[in-house]
């Protein structure tokens, strides 16, 4: 109800957080507290999303914050929250995280995102916090894919998240 685009990438969020607005959906017993939450890489969110946003303690960093004070500052402060707790994270990696210039698969492409570097740095250190219970890897689009450029990206960071390291990467040799 809130979307001015018509992109619906904050829906499932949006309903698992409870939020109003979802009257076709099942009623949740329990709503995910915004406490919970973090979302690392905004950088074109919808006015009205972006008013319901700031009205949560969702943890948000746009990709400004990142480049201002790198990657690592804001994913460690979430990563020793959820320590903190004992919790256990589920990781949702959207591929328009990355820059489209690195991963062109995606319908809805937006300058500015992460470098490579970046995505494995991400998941490298959410591998080595023990954390993750849970992956998905969403947001794909194999019809716009360049060779499978993207989607074996999306393998690598993967693997990163389950504990390839940078050092243990194959060299690949392209032909044009």
């Amino acid at each position: 109800e809130s979307t001015d685009s018509g992109n619906l990438h904050g829906t499932p969020l949006g309903y698992v957080t409870g939020r109003e607005g979802f009257g076709a959906f099942p009623e949740l017993p329990y709503a995910l507290p915004h406490d919970n939450i973090a979302i690392i890489g905004l950088r074109s969110v919808d006015a009205a999303e972006r008013a319901a946003l700031q009205e949560t303690t969702i943890q948000r960093v746009d990709m400004r914050e990142i480049d201002e004070t790198g990657i690592a500052t804001p994913l460690n402060s979430f990563l020793e929250k959820v320590a903190a707790v004992n919790g256990m994270l589920h990781v949702s990696l959207d591929v328009d995280f990355l820059d489209p210039s690195v991963a062109p698969a995606v319908g809805t492409t937006v300058p500015g995102g992460a470098t490579v570097r970046e995505g494995h740095l991400v998941m490298e250190m959410l591998h080595d916090s023990g954390l993750m219970t849970s992956l998905d890897l969403v947001e794909l689009n194999p019809f716009l894919d360049e060779r499978g450029r993207t989607a074996q990206l999306m393998v690598d960071l993967a693997a990163s998240a389950f504990g390839r390291r940078v050092f243990d990467r194959p060299t690949r040799a392209y032909s044009s």
